[in-house]
């Protein structure tokens, strides 16, 4: 749902704040392209196991235009029971109606952009919510079913946010009542194009921004939740599955513009692609009866087998020890995990809380499947 009210500085994804009269023409659209993605490219796979209703602000949107899109999906694609149905919502267009409309409808978990509890902060990142609409939005999603199923996502790193003011805000975020079950905090990064970029005085420090991480996994952690992916922690069992199927490289149907798809096939060769940006053009290629599909790519079994490894890299699962090289052990970047406390079976080598800091460096140099067999990770593995 690529609308917003306001554009942020930092922001680069698809979204717009100037075409809400395309709203209804959108929507429709997207339940169009439900039926069609309900037919043979998808038809036999199974329901879906989840459903991520992503931004833009959803939320921004009349609650029926967005239940109607959701009915559309089960209609065509299938959800299969106690699937997790997600709304990403701005705290400020929060309302005890839309609330109760979505969880009548089946929708079980909300995710709440937070990004800071400090009201300097807030500014510095351009967001027009205040704190006290956060804990306002918090509250009604207790009252409305959602007390134990609501996420919060945070920035860190803005200009001129002190180590201080990230703490307050960690510590406002815990104290929220009811409290949130995840919380995902990312490091304020500069994409090129967005008015971020071309302000160099506003860039985040990368020192700051480590040692904010740190601090944040300290807080988190000390408060009952685990870290399972670089940038996100929650309590037992409120994990987000949605996510966690994309890093298991799972299957997925992207609706919309600028969404992505991921369909496995025979022979350990997969596909990926995504559609067209823009709503309009979107719209007009399905109004035509058209494939909104931009692009698209191909893996084969050594490229998914390297993918799934620098994927799965990333989240509490790990990798198997045979694809670390042994330097990346002793300089403390990776450590060894029972298979029980990851993904199952032998021993895996997890990030260690320094390692997600150069998370990317360690993925450099992993070995490839490969390559494993027939050098130093054999023993290892063994």
């Amino acid at each position: 749902m690529p609308f917003c009210s306001r554009r942020c500085d930092y922001c680069a994804f698809a979204t717009w704040d100037d075409r809400h009269h395309l709203w209804e023409r959108y929507v429709a659209a997207a339940r169009a392209e439900a039926v069609s993605a309900g037919g043979a490219l998808w038809k036999g796979r199974g329901p879906a196991t989840s459903v991520f209703f992503g931004g833009g602000t959803p939320s921004l949107l009349p609650a029926e235009l967005l239940i109607g899109a959701l009915y559309a999906v089960k209609a065509n694609l299938g959800v299969a029971p106690g699937a997790k149905v997600t709304v990403e919502c701005n705290p400020e267009t929060v309302t005890r109606q839309k609330l109760t409309a979505y969880r009548d409808a089946g929708v079980t978990r909300l995710s709440f952009g937070v990004q800071s509890m400090v009201p300097a902060v807030l500014a510095s990142l351009g967001r027009q919510h205040d704190p006290a609409a956060v804990r306002r939005a918090a509250q009604l999603a207790g009252e409305e079913g959602f007390a134990s199923s609501y996420s919060v996502d945070l920035i860190f790193g803005a200009a001129g946010e002190t180590m201080s003011d990230w703490e307050s805000c960690l510590d406002e975020v815990l104290a929220l009542e009811p409290p949130p079950s995840h919380v995902s905090a990312y490091a304020l990064t500069v994409e090129p194009g967005t008015p971020l970029s071309r302000r160099p005085q506003r860039w985040p420090d990368e020192d700051d921004q480590a040692e904010k991480y740190m601090r944040a996994d300290e807080v988190l952690s000390g408060h009952g939740l685990e870290w399972y992916e670089i940038s996100n922690w929650a309590r037992p069992g409120r994990r987000c599955a949605h996510n966690l199927l994309y890093w298991a490289q799972g299957e997925y149907v992207g609706l919309g513009c600028a969404a992505h798809s991921h369909q496995v096939g025979p022979g350990g060769r997969s596909r990926r692609w995504w559609n067209v940006r823009t709503p309009q053009r979107y719209c007009r290629l399905v109004e035509d009866g058209s494939s909104p599909e931009a692009a698209g790519e191909e893996l084969g079994p050594e490229e998914q087998e390297f993918e799934a490894l620098t994927l799965s890299l990333r989240t509490y699962r790990g990798v198997p020890p045979w694809a670390v090289p042994e330097e990346l052990f002793e300089q403390g970047l990776v450590e060894l995990k029972p298979g029980s406390l990851s993904a199952g079976g032998g021993a895996r080598a997890v990030l260690t809380r320094r390692g997600r800091l150069l998370a990317n460096e360690v993925a450099s140099r992993l070995a490839a499947p490969a390559v494993a067999v027939a050098g130093r990770g054999r023993s290892r593995r063994a």
